[in-house]
């Protein structure tokens, strides 16, 4: 599939006419603005007519499905693996800041006034999940004309479990409407009595993952017990019985899934004019009438409203990369108090993650050394070779934040 834009950079319909493309791009009719997905810009004016594309999001932790659909095929799919070190990241950096600290430096007065966190705050890792997702369709947006979002955003509508006549401004009044806060309602919710005995008296809520191991507030994973049984259980006396906790856990990565998902509905909503809702129930009931395993990218087609159209015969496997690594130097001394370079920034003109040809593979430059030879990985991290001089390296695309790699779709019964 190759992607095109006009002459004035909006989006065009997708073509597999390979053979036109190759005269326009001799012709000069035509340039490469992008090799993936493999994009044109015509350099000549052309109808702005196109049809209409609707992307289909699978929101995820770690990986991320999507796919673009028109009334008549799939256009584009892909899997995009995300960043899952923002954290440890604050924590070097926060490393480094203590070892100021301790250096002759002027006094600084403490402040506590930047400590208020703002309405709607999210933690730095799911704040960077929600900007990948955004990204991700604004990515699509430069080269497709997309009219339609949908995204899956809770593995079922638990409300219409509850009502199954709730409609409208109803679903923002939630199941905690009329209760004071979580605790009060958790307290309703188990008959004001421990979820673990049944025993009436001093109630405690108590977090099944703690709020240090990555817990949240919600109800979910939120406990009712005796002052008895809390105190036992922190003392190690006691313990949940799993049947239990099976009945209201909540697992981290549904967690960040359950937190992220409307934030990136709101945020798409300001971008685009149409973007709807769709639940996990109804994916999994669609992909199992199509014959579909279950991955991300068949998820985000069956998000996207794909019935019985042709799909893709090629998808894109992505990942986001760290865009650079700015300290100079590792925070932790070898022998001898001499701190060491942290990493090559560049070298014979390559950069760690940029994409090369190498013996006719692509790969990236997963390491960098100064004297010219480089680690070369698949972007998925399979071994290509440990040491490669620069000499024998062809660039083939810049380092980005996304970068893509185009994979043979294998045929299903649905096509």
């Amino acid at each position: 599939m190759v992607y095109a834009i006009s002459q004035q950079g909006k989006p065009l319909v997708p073509t597999k006419r390979h053979g036109k493309v190759r005269r326009l791009l001799k012709q000069g009719l035509a340039k490469v603005v992008k090799r993936e997905p493999f994009t044109i810009q015509l350099l000549y004016d052309t109808t702005t007519y196109v049809q209409p594309v609707t992307v289909g999001i699978d929101i995820g932790s770690k990986t991320v499905g999507v796919s673009a659909i028109t009334d008549k095929k799939e256009v584009f799919s892909s899997e995009i693996e995300l960043r899952t070190d923002i954290k440890d990241l604050l924590c070097e950096r926060r490393e480094y800041r203590q070892l100021r600290r301790y250096r002759k430096t002027r006094y600084r007065k403490a402040r506590f006034l930047n400590r208020r966190k703002p309405e709607g705050w999210l933690a730095p890792s799911l704040r960077w999940k929600v900007d990948a997702h955004i990204r991700i369709v604004n990515m699509l947006s430069k080269i497709l004309p997309i009219s339609k979002v949908i995204v899956e955003v809770a593995p079922f509508d638990t409300q219409k479990i509850l009502n199954p006549d709730i409609q409208g401004e109803e679903y923002q009044n939630g199941v905690q409407k009329g209760f004071w806060d979580v605790r009060e309602y958790c307290l309703w919710r188990a008959g004001y009595k421990s979820e673990v005995s049944g025993k009436k008296g001093v109630l405690e809520v108590h977090h099944i993952v703690p709020r240090s191991g990555g817990g949240t507030d919600n109800p979910s994973n939120l406990i009712v017990l005796t002052a008895q049984e809390h105190k036992a259980i922190h003392e190690g006396r006691l313990k949940i019985p799993k049947s239990k906790i099976e009945k209201v856990r909540i697992l981290k990565d549904a967690s960040h899934v359950s937190t992220i998902g409307w934030h990136i509905v709101n945020e798409l909503k300001e971008l685009y004019e149409d973007v709807r809702v769709t639940y996990g129930s109804i994916t999994k009931a669609k992909r199992s009438e199509f014959g579909l395993e279950k991955t991300h990218r068949n998820d985000a087609y069956v998000i996207g409203g794909g019935t019985v159209q042709k799909r893709a015969k090629e998808w894109y496997f992505g990942k986001f990369f760290r865009r650079q690594n700015r300290s100079l130097h590792k925070v932790n001394p070898i022998k001898g108090g001499i701190r060491p370079v942290n990493t090559i920034k560049q070298s014979y003109g390559f950069r760690r993650f940029d994409k090369i040809e190498y013996e006719g593979k692509i790969g990236i430059i997963a390491g960098t050394r100064s004297s010219g030879y480089f680690v070369i990985r698949s972007l998925s991290g399979e071994r290509i070779h440990d040491s490669v001089k620069y000499s024998k390296l062809k660039h083939f695309e810049k380092s980005k934040t996304i970068m893509l790699e185009r994979r043979e779709a294998a045929i299903s019964s649905h096509d």
